[in-house]
């Protein structure tokens, strides 16, 4: 059993993965007029990267985006936010200070930044918020 499942897993794998100049598949060889996997692959490679430019073009969440949202709606006195994904907005790292996160959990504190961030976080692709207090941010700041 183990012996027919490697045998499948070669012959539908050989597509995905590149062959080694010695691999010589068991059964069911290519014929030699079809297309190399390489060009297939370039042509797969350029596709998903059109569709991830297309979506990181289209989300249209920015940091100051996020930054006036944040301030507006948590009454956030300091709001940082970084773009971690080199520009094409698609990852974004925050600190924010807000004192509606006072006798707050982090975890409520996430819930709360969520919610106000929710159709934007459904647009990029990770989300990272660092909640703090006040009084809590004052601490950091001093050591």
């Amino acid at each position: 059993m183990f012996a027919r499942r490697a045998d499948l897993l070669k012959r539908g794998c050989r597509y995905l993965v590149h062959p080694s100049p010695n691999y010589k598949p068991s059964i069911h060889r290519a014929p030699a007029s079809a297309a190399p996997f390489s060009s297939l692959s370039s042509r797969a490679f350029a596709a998903v990267n059109a569709a991830m430019a297309d979506t990181a073009s289209s989300s249209g969440v920015t940091a100051d985006g996020l930054k006036q949202k944040l301030a507006a709606q948590l009454e956030a006195q300091h709001v940082e936010i970084e773009d971690m994904s080199g520009g094409c907005g698609q990852a974004f790292q925050a600190i924010i200070v807000s004192p509606q996160f006072d006798k707050k959990t982090m975890l409520a504190r996430h819930r709360l930044v969520n919610s106000v961030l929710k159709e934007e976080i459904a647009a990029i692709h990770a989300w990272t918020p660092k909640c703090y207090t006040p009084e809590q941010w004052q601490k950091l700041q001093e050591e």
